[in-house]
């Protein structure tokens, strides 16, 4: 059984996520602790609700960034972390961290990285008119959504949509993504080449998606 930790910074439906899939048995792991920089996060009420230890550490209780990421791999490292989860964790991860879990810290973000990386990542993309957006799962490296690419997903874009609609859209394939790269990892399935993860087993497809529809 891996044991996993969550850093999330508000409402945590990738944790829920995460939590109903070890629910129903398709991860085979075990939340050891949720850590939050917000102690309004709606995350810590879905921790409360299942039983999951949380620790709320704002950076502002601490010197600076690297004592701060350094206590939090240490509240990880102490509870037998194995993978760090980041879902909705709105900072940037710092060398402490990611040091002490190389290319062991996966991150979601809402767009096809590495176009529209950073905050608002569904509004830049409605704003540039793509036809197809989706969203990422990547390690963590030192950079701004700039990591190995895990898995990826695609949804159509519209001319009409707003960045809620696009965003609602990506948030589903969210929560089906997210935890099957967590299930690849638990499998040893993983493997990092330079930029390249290496998926073993990994079957091949022909066009996913084209939008509009060539009719």
């Amino acid at each position: 059984m891996t044991k996993l930790g969550v850093l999330a910074s508000g409402r945590g439906s990738n944790f829920q996520s995460i939590i109903d899939s070890i629910k129903s048995g398709y991860l085979d792991a075990r939340v050891e602790i949720l850590i939050t920089d917000n102690p309004d996060a709606y995350a810590i009420e879905r921790a409360k609700n299942n039983g999951i230890p949380f620790l709320i550490m704002k950076p502002g209780d601490y010197p600076d960034k690297d004592v701060y990421y350094s206590a939090i791999a240490g509240a990880l490292k102490e509870r037998g972390v194995e993978l760090v989860i980041l879902a909705g964790f709105m900072r940037v991860v710092k060398k402490p961290l990611i040091d002490a879990y190389p290319m062991r810290i996966m991150n979601i973000h809402p767009a096809l990285l590495p176009s529209f990386p950073g905050l608002h990542g569904q509004k830049q993309a409605v704003d540039y008119g793509v036809k197809i957006s989706g969203c990422t799962v990547h390690f963590v490296d030192e950079g701004v959504d700039t990591g190995p690419i895990i898995i990826q997903a695609a949804v159509p874009a519209y001319h009409d949509d707003t960045e809620e609609s696009l965003a609602e859209r990506i948030l589903k394939e969210e929560h089906r993504i997210f935890p099957y790269a967590i299930k690849l990892f638990i499998q040893g399935r993983l493997r990092v080449e330079g930029r390249k993860v290496i998926i073993s087993g990994q079957k091949k497809a022909d066009s996913i998606l084209i939008n509009p529809p060539i009719l």
